[in-house]
């Protein structure tokens, strides 16, 4: 099927309305672009929402999914899997020491586990999370949502959840009780404006937390892993979560979660208290490794760190843009107008970008950790005449 308005019309008339969607009909992507049912190629600083972080269709990842695929679709985790092993051993060579997996299917069943684990380690039912926070859609998830667009959605609610502004520690210790299980935050908020706190707040929390019986989360789900130019946030500030839960890219765009629990607390996880059907899953489990080698043996961290600093660079030379939040490979720009107008005329010259919910001046950018800073100088040269002309038009 190649023709753009029927594929929009089927899924038009056969799917929930739930998306407000870009006018694409896309049928293929390779590295940092793709290209929609009329043969037209976008660069793509969007990566469908932080997912594609090896870039679109890897070699090393398809063919990874592709052998699998040949030998054993599924099987639960009532089994052993060889592929299942091979990336549980890449994983804990990734993360920090000492930390085990729990593998799910989705950033939000991620931390729907990470707090049901928190509140079972320490016995205890309060949350602490940030206020422009955002965790997920599901039902506990969005308990500890504050965005809200999404936290108005459903309810009522889980009981239990506090708000504190992001990066106050004053606030955070405050709110700190004798009945908090765990404070859950982004390191970086990448819906709530792309922003992002000083070190000294993040080993504040962690001294908190060890001083409080609380237990510290990290939401990495899209700062996770590499995005930030480091395998995982903490790692900028020397910072070691109880828990850190993270998805989008961890397998290149199969559905993938995962926890990661620090040894301390995974001792003391039994049988039964947590589980999943396909979390785990051969497919997913293969591409998750492959991911894994790609970004290791790519130095997709590092890429991230210097391309994201030439992209910075390059943006704080641009008039219109008036401040650069965020770190790595996922920034806001935050500009003197409306982003969506912006965004929206990148999209009419063929480039793919996103904004955010809680400001909307803020162009937001997650791009694949293999974007070049060639490929990042066609973004900002078009960004530049953009601004100078004026948008088009607001969709």
């Amino acid at each position: 099927m190649t023709d753009t308005a029927a594929i929009r019309a089927i899924e038009d008339e056969y799917l929930l309305p739930t998306y407000r969607k870009f006018p694409l009909a896309l049928v293929e992507g390779c590295g940092s672009f793709v290209t929609d049912a009329a043969g037209r190629r976008y660069l793509d600083l969007y990566g469908g929402h932080a997912v594609a972080i090896t870039g679109h269709c890897h070699p090393k990842v398809v063919a990874a999914i592709r052998e699998q695929a040949g030998k054993l679709l599924f099987y639960s985790n009532l089994v052993y899997l060889e592929v299942r092993a091979r990336a549980a051993r890449a994983l804990a060579s990734f993360a920090p020491e000492g930390m085990r997996s729990f593998l799910c299917n989705s950033g939000t069943e991620a931390n729907e586990t990470a707090l049901k684990i928190a509140r079972r380690h320490t016995g205890r039912p309060g949350i602490v999370a940030m206020e422009r926070s955002f965790h997920g859609r599901t039902l506990g998830a969005l308990s500890a949502t504050e965005l809200p667009p999404y936290r108005e959605q459903a309810g009522p609610l889980v009981p239990g959840t506090t708000f504190v502004p992001f990066g106050d520690l004053a606030a955070a210790g405050a709110a700190l009780g004798d009945d908090t299980a765990a404070v859950i935050l982004e390191p970086i908020q990448s819906m709530g404006g792309v922003r992002e706190a000083e070190a000294g707040y993040y080993r504040g929390l962690r001294d908190l937390c060890s001083a409080r019986g609380a237990l510290l989360v990290f939401d990495e789900v899209q700062t996770a892993p590499a995005r930030t130019g480091a395998a995982f946030y903490g790692r900028h500030h020397d910072v070691l979560p109880d828990l850190i839960t993270t998805a989008k890219g961890i397998a290149s765009g199969l559905p993938c979660g995962l926890v990661l629990v620090a040894a301390h607390v995974a001792s003391r996880v039994r049988h039964g208290e947590q589980g999943t059907t396909f979390g785990g899953g051969p497919l997913a489990c293969a591409a998750l490794a492959a991911t894994l080698e790609v970004i290791v043996e790519e130095d997709l961290a590092g890429n991230a760190r210097r391309t994201g600093d030439h992209l910075r660079d390059r943006l704080l030379a641009t008039p219109g843009v008036r401040e650069v939040r965020g770190r790595g490979l996922l920034l806001g720009a935050v500009l003197d107008r409306k982003a969506t107008m912006i965004r929206d005329t990148l999209l009419d010259r063929g480039i793919i970008v996103s904004t955010t919910e809680a400001d909307p001046s803020v162009l937001r950018l997650l791009p694949p950790l293999t974007l070049t800073p060639e490929e990042a100088d066609l973004f900002v040269d078009a960004l530049r005449d953009v601004l100078k002309e004026g948008p088009a038009r607001e969709r």
